[in-house]
Order: C-alpha cells, then sequence, then structure tokens
C-alpha cells in the first residue's frame, strides 16, 4: 500500500511540475502530462509497478466519460441526428477501409489490420470533452457535432469489442446475444432513470456527502454491470452518466465529482507516456508515420466532407475535423484485449501507445490554434462550402430591394430574442447563420435568412452592408466582430454596430474598433435584475405578471430547443 500511495505522489509531483512549465510557456496541458509520464517510465524508471497505474487510468478514463454523460443533453443533440448517426457510422467504415486496405499494403496480416483500422477509426471522446470542457464549448454547434460523432462512435466501438471476442468462435447466435445483452442493459438504464433515480436522488440531495457517495455509487454499479456482460466498464461510467444527467441534480453531481475527474484524468494521460516501449521504435517508424498522417491529414478531410455533405458551413467542419484528429483511448482498450486474446503481440500495442501520445498531444496544439489555422486555409478549403450549398436552398431572400434594413449573425439564444423583437416592430430584417437546422426553419416560417459564416467575407459582401441601418452579431469571436466592424465602416460610417464579447479586454478592444455596443452576455443578467428590481419596487402584481410571462416564455424556449448552456 506504502509503494502505491508513494507512486501516485511521484505520478502527481511531476505532472504538477510540468503542467506548470506548460502554463508558463503557454502550452495544452495534455502533452505535458503524457511527457510526465514519459520522464517517469521509460527515460528515468522511476516507477515500475505499470499494473497499478494502468488500473488507475482506466478509472480515470471511466470518471471522465462519466462527467461527459451527465453533461450531454441527447436532446441538445437531435439538430446534429443526422449528420451524428449517418455521418458518423460513414466516416468510422470509411477511415476504417482505408486504414485496413493501407496496412495489407505495408505487410501486416488480415487480424492486425483488423485491429489498425479499428484504432484510427476512432476518435478520443475522453480528450475531445475535455477540450470542449476547457474551452467552454459543449453547447457550440460544432461541440454538438462532434459530441453527437463520438457518441456513434462509442457505439460501433462496443459492437466491435463484442465482435473482436468472438472472432475465434464466431457465430451469428453469440453476436445476437451481445446485442441482445447490450439492449438489455440500455432498458435497464432507461428505466431506472425515469422511475427509480428521481425519488432516491430527491432524497439523497438533501446531503452533499449523500449525493456525492450515491452518485459514485451508480458509476461503479454501471461499470461493473456492463463488464459482466464483456462491454467496457468505461461505456457503463458514461451510461451512467447520461442516466443521471436527465435528473435536476445534475450539475451538483458534475461540481462533486469534477475533482476527482480531474485526478484520475491525469494519471490516465500519465500513465499513457509510462506505457510507452522505446525498443521497437525503429522498426515501426515507416508505419507509424504513415498511420499519423492517416489521422492528422486524411482522418480531418474525411469529417469535413461528411459534415458538409450533411449541409455544414467550413469553419464548423473545420473545428469538428481537426479536434477529432487523434485515437481514442477504446483503442488501448481493444489492442489490450486483442493482446489478450492472442490476436495481435506487443509491438502492435507499443504501436497504438505511441499513435495515440503523438496524435492526442497533436490534437491538443490543434484545437488550442484551430481559429488561427482556419483563418490561414479558409481560402482552400471553399469546396467544402460548395458541397454543403445544397443547390442554394439554404436562403431565402425576397426580391424586393433591401435599404435600411437590419442584419442579424446568429440566430442562437440571443439571437432569438432580438429578432422577435424586430419582427415585431415590422423592420425589414435578415438573419445570417451557419447552422443549416436553423435556417431550414427560418425558410419554413418564410423569414429572410441566409446560411453563412461571419468570418466568410464572401458572406458579408452579400449583405449589402451600405445600407444597413443596425447590424446585431451574437458570435463572441474577435476576430469575427473585428473583420464585420471593419467591413462595415469601409462602406458605411452611420450603421449601428452592436457585437458580442465574452472577455472584458476584447470588449474594450471592439470598441477601440469602432463597435457602438458591445453585448457582455455574462452581465446581461445582473443588468436585467437589477432594471427588475427597480420596477418591481412596491409593485407586487406587476412581480407576478412578470413571472407568468416568463415561465410561458421559458416553456416555449424549451420547445424550440434553447437550453441553457451548462458552465464548467
Amino acid at each position: 500500500m506504502e509503494n502505491i500511495f508513494l507512486d501516485i505522489g511521484v505520478i502527481m509531483v511531476i505532472a504538477a511540475v510540468f503542467a506548470l512549465i506548460a502554463r508558463l510557456i503557454k502550452q495544452p496541458l495534455i502533452p505535458a502530462y503524457i511527457l510526465a509520464g514519459l520522464v517517469i517510465g521509460p527515460i528515468m524508471g522511476l516507477i515500475t509497478n505499470t499494473y497499478v497505474i494502468t488500473t488507475l487510468s482506466e478509472i480515470g478514463i471511466a470518471f471522465l466519460l462519466f462527467v461527459a454523460g451527465l453533461e450531454i443533453d441527447l436532446d441538445r443533440l437531435k439538430n446534429v441526428g443526422f449528420v451524428s448517426t449517418l455521418g458518423g457510422t460513414i466516416q468510422v467504415l470509411a477511415i476504417f477501409s482505408i486504414a485496413f486496405v493501407l496496412s495489407l499494403m505495408i505487410g501486416f496480416v488480415a487480424i492486425e489490420a483488423v485491429y489498425i483500422g479499428l484504432i484510427i477509426a476512432f476518435s478520443s471522446t475522453m480528450v475531445v470533452v475535455k477540450l470542449l470542457a476547457d474551452k467552454r464549448e459543449l453547447d457550440t454547434l460544432h461541440g454538438r457535432i462532434m459530441l453527437g460523432i463520438l457518441l456513434m462512435q462509442d457505439i460501433i466501438a462496443i459492437l466491435a469489442l463484442s465482435m473482436l471476442t468472438t472472432v475465434n468462435g464466431f457465430s451469428s447466435a453469440l453476436l445476437a446475444l451481445s446485442f441482445l445483452k447490450g439492449a438489455s442493459v440500455f432498458v435497464v438504464a432507461w428505466l431506472a432513470s425515469r422511475f427509480i433515480f428521481p425519488r432516491v436522488f430527491k432524497f439523497a440531495a438533501k446531503s452533499r456527502e449523500l449525493l456525492f457517495l450515491l452518485s459514485i455509487a451508480i458509476v461503479f454499479a454501471f461499470a461493473a454491470l456492463f463488464n459482466y456482460i464483456h462491454f467496457s466498464i468505461a461505456i457503463g461510467a458514461f451510461v451512467a452518466g447520461v442516466t443521471l444527467g436527465n435528473l435536476t441534480y445534475n450539475i451538483e453531481i458534475i461540481s462533486i465529482v469534477r475533482s476527482l475527474r480531474d485526478f484520475f484524468a491525469t494519471i490516465f494521460f500519465v500513465s499513457l507516456g509510462m506505457e510507452l516501449l522505446l525498443n521497437p521504435l525503429n522498426s515501426m517508424m515507416i508505419p507509424l508515420v504513415i498511420f499519423v498522417l492517416l489521422v492528422i491529414l486524411l482522418k480531418p478531410l474525411i469529417i469535413m466532407f461528411v459534415c458538409a455533405f450533411f449541409g455544414y458551413k467550413r469553419r464548423p467542419s473545420f473545428i469538428a475535423s481537426a479536434s477529432l484528429a487523434q485515437v481514442s483511448e477504446f483503442s488501448l482498450i481493444i489492442v489490450a484485449q486483442g493482446l489478450a486474446l492472442g490476436h495481435i503481440g506487443k509491438n502492435m500495442l507499443s504501436l497504438a501507445v505511441i499513435l495515440a501520445i503523438i496524435t492526442i498531444s497533436l490534437t491538443s496544439y490543434l484545437s488550442t490554434y484551430e481559429d488561427f489555422l482556419f483563418k490561414k486555409f479558409s481560402r482552400y478549403l471553399k469546396i467544402f462550402d460548395r458541397l454543403s450549398e445544397e443547390g442554394g436552398e439554404l436562403e431565402y431572400i425576397p426580391k424586393k430591394k433591401r435599404k435600411q434594413h437590419f442584419i442579424l449573425l446568429g440566430h442562437n439564444r440571443i439571437g432569438y430574442s432580438i429578432s422577435r423583437t424586430l419582427r415585431n416592430m415590422k423592420r425589414d430584417l435578415l438573419i445570417v447563420d451557419y447552422n443549416p437546422e436553423v435556417i431550414k426553419r427560418l425558410i419554413r416560417e418564410k423569414i429572410p435568412c441566409i446560411y453563412g459564416d461571419v468570418g466568410d467575407i464572401e458572406i458579408l459582401d452579400r449583405l449589402n452592408l451600405k445600407y444597413a441601418y443596425m447590424i446585431v452579431s451574437t458570435v463572441p469571436d474577435k476576430a469575427d466582430s473585428l473583420l464585420l466592424i471593419n467591413k462595415t465602416r469601409q462602406v458605411n460610417k452611420r450603421a449601428i454596430l452592436i457585437v458580442t464579447a465574452s472577455q472584458l479586454e476584447d470588449a474594450l478592444k471592439l470598441y477601440d474598433a469602432g463597435a457602438d455596443y458591445v453585448i457582455m452576455p455574462h452581465f446581461l443578467g445582473g443588468e436585467h435584475v437589477s432594471v427588475m428590481i427597480e420596477d418591481f419596487t412596491g409593485n407586487v402584481n406587476k412581480m407576478i405578471e412578470t413571472k407568468v410571462k416568463h415561465i410561458e416564455e421559458l416553456k416555449h424556449r424549451q420547445n424550440l430547443g434553447h437550453e441553457h448552456p451548462k458552465h464548467h
């Protein structure tokens, strides 16, 4: 026990040192943790009991996916359901097929090629959720596309794992049994979330300690249940999270397990570095380079093509594809399973670990600099916009001459209220949004709209900025807002320009650039309540009347899918 405690202590101390250095030089933390693992294991040999650390890292995967499940509202994924299910399946099949054929061509046997195809086909739910959560982008359009695709990948990964365990004695009866087991567990989870957990957690929520204990118990119960039917414990934890995610107390549960998740997640990334075997590197160099290029270059291209095919513009498609350019923790689970079954050797495990280390590290940088990279390569990505246009159907612009019109960029939660107000005022309004589902709904309602990105100069040129009376952007990207301000002021000095920022520093820069007003969403609530307090003092009836209207508005927004984003 003492040795295990000291081993964990060494991991946390060295990981903390590397994390501090990474923060000082403004680098992502994930590569720092992996580098710490390399120092602890292969380079200095400080820890040899890797079995204990690997076990702890599996718990880390389980807790991160549990919290990811808590934060995923399946209803929010409805408007990206098509690209998630069909698109995610197409992407997995395409990448698996290419990797399988390529592996055979460079000398791997068929069963090894199958494992390589599976390693490369899946992306890491754990890494992507961490990156999105750190940037508070789980509820963005590209965030929802990624989560939907990852959810589909996880389902396919479960099926792949169950099929691989029956490869030696494969039969349709065994496969059908695996399907039946999986379906039964999901039905149990659904029934529990509907009829048991709401009552139990209502009682447990009275005590923070009991809520924590019960939440942890549910994670381990589902993990054990999934392990019993020979599925991954990580998926069991994920299903536990989704099951509890629909409860009223999910935000409280997230807050009390987040520290535990971060602790075990750190151990997972460090253990990746520790599992690396340096000896087989020379013999694997050529296949490794080929597979890294496949993951970093070809995989994002295929994902971009799939997103564009389903109607999404180059910007959300590019950001989604860049963040999915890595191999999954399921790849390591699949390879470990293959090693246990005798399908592959230890060299293949080393190859998977090295590939995971390289691609996860590179993804951290791709995600950090995604806006810079998009602007750098934007002009080369126009082909994806042409693919997404669907014959020019994603716009509705009446032919009357547009003068003194209002332009709204971004029909999200804030934009919806602004749009409704301007339409009630009978203003000549044009809406721009890069979510095709939003544009399709506006077209059905005969509201003038264009499908596009505020950061696209071609879209801005089409907006007739010269005659705009007021331009409102709810997109909180500083670079996009600066471009909008500059393009507008070149042709129209008198237009009222309202833009959005999430940081105080960005807001001040936008004012300097020429914005007339900068919306700060985090401050709006306080300002609104301050006005209400002044207005309602001594007038209880007005307060009740406002409350009734607010409830009606919230129900209407709920029907539209305008869920408020959860804080992280």
